[in-house]
């Protein structure tokens, strides 16, 4: 399980300091954008950790009968990381009663959790024990009427060994961008290959780099109009505008600035109009600061509205 302790930024973020964290991240991201938390806090550190340990096989317990999206794995894979890396799911025809009882005949301890009703380890903030569908506990709805304490079953097992049940107490409330039950954290799904290897725009000769709060501020107090992208780098919808924003300059006329935004969330908050990722703002002579709000990010889009700002 990972959470924010996984994190390292370009400031090298203390492990422990939960409060920088949520300084720069946002103590909400987790509920802002379940997705982006699970990149920024799992799915980079996880790759990263790979890398950094130039891993040629990853071992896991995923199997079978989690649910509809591991239903098809196989033992051996490969993951399109790092060029092909060696996914092995030694557990993947196995059931969850096959797991239990290997561990009772064999000695094998298990997650003190199970003994609470957990069947499934997630995050702390959004993980229950696997609450009863059914009522077969006698209370349709009761979590923690099952659970496994020293080689025996507690409870029902039926309400742990049905089908995909045993992750049914994970990410309790979540729900992905288009409103489908979050059930993956995100280092298996398809695009976890997607590396943080480096910034975006980070070769482009039209995009300008701001890395500091003064110089924000100072595009506001130059009298000259421009655009600035206030971005995250691991953010899907920064990188999906990359080569668009590339563009801009030749198409709109001005110059455009990226400035990282992640890890200065109260600056850009209260000065860049930023909520989200990416934000594009247009600063004209006077020094106003204009939010895009358009989806449409296409350069010649955007192009367009700086124009039509500049020229008010």
């Amino acid at each position: 399980m990972f959470g924010p302790v996984g994190l390292e930024s370009k400031r090298n973020l203390s492990p422990e300091n939960f409060a920088e964290y949520d300084k720069k991240y946002g103590a909400n991201l987790w509920k802002e954008d379940i997705e982006q938390y699970d990149k920024v806090c799992k799915v980079e550190p996880f790759q990263r950790g790979l890398k950094t340990l130039n891993t040629d096989i990853m071992i896991n317990g995923r199997r079978r009968d989690h649910g509809n999206e591991r239903a098809y794995i196989d033992i051996a894979e490969i993951a399109p990381i790092g060029g092909g890396l060696a996914k092995l799911n030694p557990l993947a025809y196995w059931t969850l009663e096959d797991c239990f009882d290997y561990a009772a005949a064999n000695g094998v301890p298990l997650h003190p959790s199970v003994e609470r009703g957990y069947p499934s380890q997630g995050d702390a903030k959004d993980t229950v024990p696997v609450p009863d569908p059914d009522g077969l506990s006698g209370v349709k709805g009761e979590a923690g009427s099952v659970r496994w304490v020293n080689g025996d079953w507690v409870g029902d097992k039926a309400i742990w060994l049905d089908y995909g049940a045993e992750r049914r107490g994970r990410f309790v409330n979540l729900v992905n961008k288009d409103g489908s039950k979050k059930t993956e954290c995100g280092i298996h799904v398809a695009g976890a290959e997607k590396t943080f290897d480096r910034d975006l725009w980070d070769t482009s000769k039209s995009v300008v780099t701001i890395d500091k709060n003064d110089e924000a501020l100072a595009l506001t107090t130059k009298g000259e109009p421009s655009v600035l992208v206030v971005y995250a780098p691991w953010c899907e919808y920064c990188q999906a505008m990359e080569d668009e924003f590339d563009k801009l300059s030749g198409v709109a006329g001005v110059p455009t600035y990226k400035f990282r935004g992640d890890e200065e969330r109260e600056f850009v908050s209260a000065n860049l109009n930023t909520e989200s990722f990416p934000t594009i703002n247009i600063i004209t002579a006077e020094g106003q600061v204009i939010k895009y709000d358009s989806d449409e990010r296409g350069a010649a889009d955007i192009a367009a509205f700086v124009k039509e700002k500049i020229a008010a």
